[in-house]
């Protein structure tokens, strides 16, 4: 027996521990049964090159056992053991890494000799919620002997001779009372499944306790029944062997979303980096949902985290995924990922893949392309936004839905409307308040596109710059010269006395609202006036209330426009009885009707203006039944 110091190279490393390095205390279980994962790998790695060859058939397993009376958790592997000499070098001086040497002796004998996690600072993590925890291990080395190492708070330890037969290490936690959560066995199995849903070997939860009332499903009192984990995730096949379906199956097994994805990219690198991967392109319910993607990060089918931005590009976490990547480095929480050329070179390769594929889509698949469009839209427009080589390699397959229902690039676009509006694009923010501007637009067959989410706004000014050449316009601030007729000379006469007659008595009914009219010979006969927005007050306007809700009215003050249509028998009818002076009451009502009519083709009336046209309107249709 001996009894000894460990040797710590930082002072007070276990407050550190606890507190910095691990700010999940479930990160215990990850660390462990990845030393776990480890040992087994080594011990494949030397039967491969002819060391163990008695060792062949083994059938490698990883075991987590409970009891709850005893307060312990064990982790159970068939791996490789260890030697007293190494117990003492890999766990007593916990600046050496196990893993490091491992690699250094058979890096030249196999392939793929990439090790997770190590004996060394990893395994210090137990003592996160331990008092106590012993090791049991046995060598696969001729001769060996098993050795018991056992530490009471990570300082002191004692080293023994232990009754373990088999090769491989059992790691015994005696756990806290400020940890006893980790013995039920749900709570355990949703752990090991968090972390090593998807780890290469097998892992059995068991609960060895005589009466196991909390077990898990798939857990039994005193063994386990099934494996919690898959060891050959979908990721790792060649794209070829894979299904429809089995891409459907794994997407919900894995994100718990029953409904189908729109479609994915399989992800198989093996150089200049290794990485594998689904991502998959989710439907969604509304446009809030893509702030709700989920790229899960991988690294040898060991659960690193969530939505790693150092790895995956900021607008791909827009969607759902799994990534695997090995060539990674982590730091010793695993947590976090450090910055370095491979990152980098990741990032833009999983970038580049998905915008092949969604040219791939457009070229060979335009029709499903085109159904997918109201759904990745959002994506595709923040990825331009945040990501300019991706936009420069999509643009030309970004696609805009018209108020005709077609989807057509910016490019169809304006080749189909040059003759109508030369390069200005007239655009829809909402179908339902602009109903009527459509209306006048489909009348001369003519289109705008609809830009109706929250990211447009910026999406278009994105392209304006990107393009020079074109312009954006929404369509109620603007009237585009198709939709007008040559104006008749017999009518200038008319317009300037209709003009001259609104001006005047706006100037008494919209009090401080400032709004120009003018007075147009639309095509359309039915529409008696429009009040047109300026593009560019507008635009500043909706700057101000996006950015902290600033109220920029001041700075930009709302420019608005009266259009009113001469070809309209309502406004040809309050040109006869402008002359009139016992109509002149009538003609202020009609005015005023105009203006309302006008303004609710754009926006709301205001309650009190609300309340006005109600009772301006039943006057006039009184008026008619006399």
């Amino acid at each position: 027996m001996e009894n000894g110091n460990i040797s710590i190279q930082t002072e007070n490393i276990f407050p550190i521990i606890k507190k910095w390095l691990y700010s999940e205390k479930d990160i215990y279980i990850r660390e462990l049964v990845s030393n776990a994962n480890d040992a087994i790998s080594k011990l494949k790695k030397v039967i491969e090159v002819g060391d163990a060859d008695k060792l062949k058939e083994t059938k490698f397993k990883i075991e987590v056992v409970l009891n709850k009376p005893n307060k312990t958790i064990k982790i159970i592997d068939n791996g490789i053991g260890m030697t007293e000499d190494e117990v003492k070098r890999y766990i007593n001086q916990i600046a050496l890494s196990g893993a490091k040497d491992f690699l250094e002796k058979y890096k030249d004998k196999a392939e793929d000799a990439q090790i997770i996690g190590h004996f060394g600072l990893g395994f210090y993590s137990a003592f996160m919620v331990s008092e106590k925890v012993q090791i049991d291990t046995l060598s696969y080395k001729k001769d060996s002997i098993a050795v018991r190492w056992t530490s009471e708070g990570g300082v002191e330890y004692r080293m023994e001779p232990s009754d373990r037969e088999n090769i491989g290490t059992t790691i015994t936690l005696y756990l806290a009372d400020d940890s006893k959560e980790f013995l039920d066995a749900q709570k355990m199995k949703d752990v090991l499944q968090k972390y090593f849903s998807f780890l290469p070997f097998e892992i059995y939860l068991s609960d060895e306790s005589k009466k196991a009332k909390d077990a898990a499903k798939d857990v039994d009192a005193g063994k386990a029944v099934l494996p919690i984990n898959d060891t050959k995730p979908l990721w790792n096949n060649a794209p070829k062997d894979c299904s429809a379906e089995e891409y459907k199956e794994f997407y919900k097994k894995v994100f718990n979303d029953y409904n189908e994805p729109l479609f994915w990219i399989h992800l198989n690198v093996d150089y200049p980096f290794k990485l594998k991967g689904i991502l998959y392109f989710p439907q969604l319910k509304h446009e809030f949902e893509t702030a709700e993607g989920q790229i899960k990060l991988y690294y040898n089918q060991v659960f690193v985290a969530d939505n790693i931005k150092e790895v995956i590009p900021e607008f791909l976490m827009l969607l759902k995924g799994v990534l695997d990547c090995p060539d990674l480095p982590l730091n010793v929480s695993r947590s976090f990922l450090q910055n370095d050329g491979y990152v980098s070179k990741i990032s833009s390769h999983i970038t580049k893949k998905v915008a092949d594929k969604l040219i791939s889509i457009f070229e060979k698949d335009r029709e499903s392309y085109n159904k997918y469009w109201d759904d990745i839209n959002p994506f595709v427009k923040y990825g331009c936004l945040r990501d300019e080589k991706f936009y420069n390699k999509i643009k030309k397959v970004i696609i805009y839905k018209t108020t005709d229902g077609e989807y057509l690039t910016l490019e169809d676009y304006i080749s189909k409307n040059k003759d109508k509006q030369e390069n200005k694009v007239f655009y829809v923010s909402n179908e339902k308040s602009q109903a009527q501007y459509i209306n006048m637009f489909k009348e001369q067959k003519m289109e705008a596109i609809i830009l109706s989410s929250m990211i447009d706004s910026h999406f278009l000014q994105f392209i304006e710059m990107k393009e020079n050449e074109i312009k954006f316009f929404r369509i109620d601030s603007e009237i585009s010269d198709t939709l007008k007729t040559s104006v008749n000379p017999k009518k200038t006469d008319e317009i300037e006395r209709i003009q001259e007659i609104f001006e005047n008595i706006y100037k008494e009914i919209i009090n401080d609202e400032k709004i120009t009219v003018k007075v147009e010979d639309l095509k359309s006969e039915t529409v008696p006036s429009i009040i047109l927005v300026s593009e560019k007050s507008r635009r500043m306007q909706d700057m101000g209330k996006l950015y902290g809700g600033r109220d920029m009215s001041n700075l930009f003050p709302k420019e608005e426009t009266l259009i009113l249509n001469i070809n309209n028998n309502l406004i040809k009818s309050m040109i006869k009885i402008s002359g009139i002076e016992e109509k002149k009451d009538d003609l202020k009502m009609m005015s005023e009707h105009v203006f309302d009519l006008a303004t609710l083709s754009n926006n709301q009336l205001e309650p009190e203006k609300m309340k006005k046209f109600i009772e301006r309107s039943s006057i006039l249709l009184s008026k008619l039944a006399e």
